[in-house]
């Protein structure tokens, strides 16, 4: 027998903590932050419910804060085991981590300063000090590598899409003739995307936790590479500068590729572009590393020398001072900055200097949340506070929905429909209740599977 428990991402999107007790070993597949509402985030101050340092291993999807952000917590309450992801996802979290327990000391200085933590004083949930010891807990595998745990246990990694370096964690189980498998789908990427392969199929699991994030959507058809191209020559055009606020990691080297690609097809100018943000610089490095990671179709484009993160004038912005210069460009250029819903970073700088004027075009590649400055602009208001000040929305607004990241419902119903057989448990994991309700009745109606949408601190037996 085995014992599933669900720690995070269970009746929300983030924290994700999944605990596996098998065969005598203490598993945590992904190790999460709460983000999001202030309830949320208070849950990642909570001593975690299984003693750390009884913790044997974990195994991480993919490397987004959500999922590995609880990391340098985890250890510094005395975790010490080994952890395994892809090699990707090793190299994206060395950067993301670091950052973390950067804002997270910020945070806190920032609190003390102001004396506005009933906390004296007040401390972070981490160190950088911190970030950086896990580190050297990481063991990394190939995708398709057989990990064992044991002589009956072996854990594989398979290629999720979503990001570099994203998986879905395997776990097969033999004793004598019998096997039996559980899969941990993490965040599903979609089929045909731009620089990132399919989701590997999988035919055959006996328990299933998947994600349920889009478990009530369907992303609009449209043609991306053709509608980012408008953009650009429209905002040329007009004589101004286009500001595109992008996630890091993923999104910008996705823009990036899709800008060289129309400069060589001849479907738009050359112009400077500029990315201002030390992490996506960053990330950027890690994506050229990982080129054999990506799809076919980039792999052959290096093959044949292309740069293919590398539009012919492009500028990387790392000091602040190369990020204060971009507000002298004027016209005919583009400024990728991060965040990509504009809550901090770089962004907020260029959106006071660019906002204001009609010339200038703000162009929208992700989702924007209810409560973010992104929302606020995406939504047509007339003036956005930033630093406690209210100004102007005179500059066009676009938005392009085709980057997403997350399979639709359409997306997951097609990847179970080539199930060998039914799982025995399906459980639903990060997904809001409207989301995970919504694609608990399209499985049970679709296939007539036993599906349970997973609620924290939930356990459950496994026949394994």
């Amino acid at each position: 027998m085995a014992t599933l428990s669900f720690y995070g991402a269970a009746g929300t999107v983030t924290g994700s903590r999944h605990f596996l007790e098998l065969g005598g070993k203490k598993l945590l597949i992904d190790s999460g932050l709460f983000q999001g509402s202030k309830s949320n985030r208070l849950k990642n101050w909570e001593p975690f419910p299984i003693e750390p340092g009884l913790i044997d291993r974990v195994l991480l999807t993919h490397a987004h804060i959500d999922h590995i952000g609880y990391l340098p917590r985890l250890f510094k309450d005395g975790f010490s085991g080994a952890v395994h992801c892809t090699h990707g996802t090793r190299d994206l979290a060395e950067i993301l981590l670091k950052d973390s327990a950067h804002l997270q000391q910020e945070e806190a200085a920032w609190a003390n300063k102001r004396g506005s933590s009933k906390h004296k004083p007040a401390l972070p949930l981490y160190s950088i000090e911190d970030a950086e010891r896990v580190l050297s807990l990481f063991s990394p595998v190939h995708y398709g590598q057989d990990l064992y745990l044991d002589d009956h246990t072996r854990v594989k990694f398979k290629d999720a899409g979503h990001i570099l370096g994203a998986s879905m964690i395997d776990i097969k189980v033999n004793s004598g003739r019998e096997s039996k498998k559980i899969l941990f789908s993490g965040d599903m990427g979609r089929a045909r995307e731009i620089i990132l392969r399919d989701p590997t199929q999988v035919f055959d699991v006996d328990y299933l936790v998947m994600e349920s994030t889009y478990g009530d959507r369907l992303h609009e058809e449209s043609d991306t590479r053709a509608d980012l191209a408008k953009v650009i020559n429209e905002s040329i055009e007009r004589g101004g500068v286009l500001l595109i606020p992008a996630f890091s990691v993923g999104r910008t080297q996705t823009i990036l590729f899709l800008i060289r690609e129309l400069e060589e097809e001849g479907l738009i100018p050359s112009i400077p572009i500029y990315v201002d943000s030390p992490m996506a610089i960053d990330a950027t490095a890690i994506f050229r590393k990982h080129i054999p990671d990506l799809n076919l179709r980039t792999r052959i484009l290096k093959l044949e020398g292309k740069k293919v993160f590398s539009p012919q004038r492009l500028k990387f912005c790392k000091t602040r001072d190369e990020s204060k210069a971009i507000n002298h460009v004027k016209n005919r250029a583009i400024v990728i900055s991060a965040s990509g819903m504009v809550t901090g970073g770089r962004i907020l700088h260029h959106m006071i200097n660019r906002l204001p004027h009609r010339e200038n075009t703000v162009l929208f590649v992700g989702y924007q949340a209810v409560g973010t400055r992104g929302r606020t602009i995406v939504e047509g208001n007339e003036s956005v506070k930033i630093f406690g000040e209210y100004f102007p929305i005179r500059a066009r607004i676009e938005s392009i929905s085709g980057f997403s990241g997350h399979a639709d419902y359409h997306e997951i119903l097609a990847f179970l429909m080539a199930f060998n057989k039914p799982p025995e448990k399906t459980f639903l994991v990060h997904g809001e209740p409207e989301a995970a309700q919504s694609l608990q009745e399209k499985i049970r109606n679709r296939f007539g599977w036993d599906v349970h949408i997973a609620q924290f601190g939930e356990s459950f037996e496994l026949k394994i």
